[in-house]
């Protein structure tokens, strides 16, 4: 599944920065975003396209899942970002802004004539009030396998504060999240701005995983560490996963319909949440 898949931090590099796509390749996240819009000037497009592409298809960046951010469906660069994009290797495209499935049909068609390959997926950023609507429908279509929460842009839409604890847009989230989730897609949660803030920071990412988010996306390669750590299982909870999935093995083969663990009554949901977690802990082993 889509959503098993080790995103724990996601680290957008401008593409432009030569060093900095250099950087990336020592820098220990599950997945880099070469980003050709906001982190790109006008006049450095076509630069930051050409040096996207080369990344992507360098074979240089290790097990780290490589996607590229395409400027807009309405400026005047996506065609080029796109049509680049299909033929580089990486695993996605990320689509800002989109608001609708019609959107999402034009960027696969597009893809699909510029020959990329089938598995090639469009990660849907989740931006604006009319993405919030249509969050449902964006995350089950058919080439879409994550959702990516711009909570910048949709602050701003929206008029809201990004305040700590961001009660003005955990309902919108949530919305996003259980659309994800319906779909059995992943979901990402949006940015934190103040890269030097690192409580705020793994405040904000214990609020991201406890909701249910996959992962953070991410700024700065000083956020990687804090985000790796928070969306992984701890020794603690694959100690306590394996006893759980023991206990309850144990009552089964003895014909019990009850298991304990710490005192505490274990049904079907734990036991699954266990294998989950130890599902999780081994597909970080296996790109770590």
């Amino acid at each position: 599944m889509s959503d098993l898949r080790p995103r724990r931090s996601v680290l957008y590099m401008p593409a432009a920065n030569e060093r900095a796509l250099e950087k990336a390749k020592s820098i220990p996240t599950d997945a880099i975003i070469f980003d050709l819009e906001d982190a790109v000037a006008p006049d450095a497009k076509n630069t930051a396209r050409h040096q996207a592409v080369a990344a992507a298809s360098s074979h240089e960046y290790g097990t780290r899942e490589l996607t590229i951010r395409c400027n807009g469906l309405d400026t005047p660069w996506f065609g080029d970002d796109i049509a680049a994009a299909a033929g580089s290797g990486a695993a996605a495209v990320v689509i800002p802004k989109v608001g609708s499935v019609a959107a999402l049909d034009q960027v696969s068609v597009l893809l699909d004539a510029a020959g990329a390959p089938a598995e090639m997926s469009i990660w849907a950023m989740i931006e604006t009030p009319t993405a919030i609507f249509d969050a449902r429908a964006i995350a089950a279509h058919p080439r879409v396998s994550v959702l990516v929460m711009g909570t910048n842009d949709l602050a701003r839409e929206l008029r809201a504060a990004l305040v700590p604890g961001r009660h003005p847009l955990v309902a919108h989230l949530a919305t996003a999240l259980v659309a994800a989730r319906e779909a059995g897609v992943a979901i990402l949660d949006g940015v934190y701005n103040d890269v030097n803030d690192l409580d705020g920071f793994r405040d904000e990412c214990v609020q991201g995983a406890e909701m249910g988010f996959d992962g953070k996306t991410l700024i700065h390669p000083g956020q990687v560490a804090i985000a790796n750590q928070v969306w992984a299982p701890t020794d603690a909870e694959i100690e306590h996963a394996r006893r759980v999935i023991a206990a309850f093995d144990e009552a089964v083969a003895d014909g019990r319909g009850v298991a304990t663990v710490d005192g505490r009554m274990i049904e079907n949901l734990h036991v699954a949440n266990a294998h989950r977690a130890l599902a999780v802990a081994a597909a970080i082993a296996a790109i770590s």
